[in-house]
């Protein structure tokens, strides 16, 4: 299937869509990791990097979908509420916008660095409003390497957000990235049990400041 405006397939925007009606977990070798404030997260080893793709399925309560995709894709506010940002930003790249993100890592490591397409729809599938946002890393002369941050050139995400039929959000959540370098066990362990679902629960919180805000 050709890829639609923005570099990205219907069927991707679908089977984001599909994990929240179903999960699909089984004919592979998903792990639970771990089960945390409403928060699912299973992993599976990607055999050509040795590292682990991730799904995440949960509820975030007080939070309604639209909203949840707003504060998601509002770059300058996420520079506000989530501590990791270093920098942030939208770029123009030959008529292709273009995001620039550098996440601060723990000494004596260093940064990391995206630069990468993402694309918001709303769906309607089967009487169900759902919110679906892909992004996925790309490479653009504009946006060149810097010196003392290591670019990471694999990273793929997919949120899926709908109505929980009360007040919050139905999420599903995939994500992988290559972030390079030597990076310590322990760390990408913490990260995946530990800062994925605080990162849900800083953005939730995020959403009520938003309402504020506005």
């Amino acid at each position: 299937m050709n890829p639609i405006a923005g570099g990205f397939t219907e069927e991707e925007f679908l089977e984001a869509c599909a994990e929240l009606q179903e999960p699909a977990l089984a004919g592979a070798d998903w792990q639970l990791l771990v089960e945390t404030l409403g928060i699912s997260i299973y992993r599976l080893l990607d055999q050509q990097s040795g590292l682990y793709k991730y799904k995440v399925f949960g509820v975030l309560e007080d939070c309604a979908p639209a909203l949840f995709a707003d504060v998601y894709m509002d770059l300058d506010y996420r520079k506000q509420w989530d501590q990791y940002v270093k920098e942030l930003y939208e770029n123009d790249c030959s008529g292709e916008t273009v995001v620039y993100w550098e996440v601060k890592y723990p000494f004596p490591m260093s940064n990391r660095d995206y630069v990468y397409i993402r694309q918001r729809r709303e769906l309607d599938v089967e009487g169900r409003k759902i919110h679906v946002i892909l992004a996925q890393s790309t490479c653009v002369s504009q946006l060149a390497e810097r010196p003392g941050v290591i670019r990471v050139k694999q990273y793929k995400q997919s949120l899926a957000i709908e109505s929980d039929g009360k007040k919050g959000s139905k999420v599903f959540m995939y994500y992988f990235d290559n972030p390079g370098g030597q990076i310590p066990s322990w760390l990408i362990n913490w990260a995946a049990k530990n800062g994925v679902p605080n990162f849900l629960k800083d953005l939730a919180k995020a959403c009520q400041n938003y309402l504020k805000k506005t």
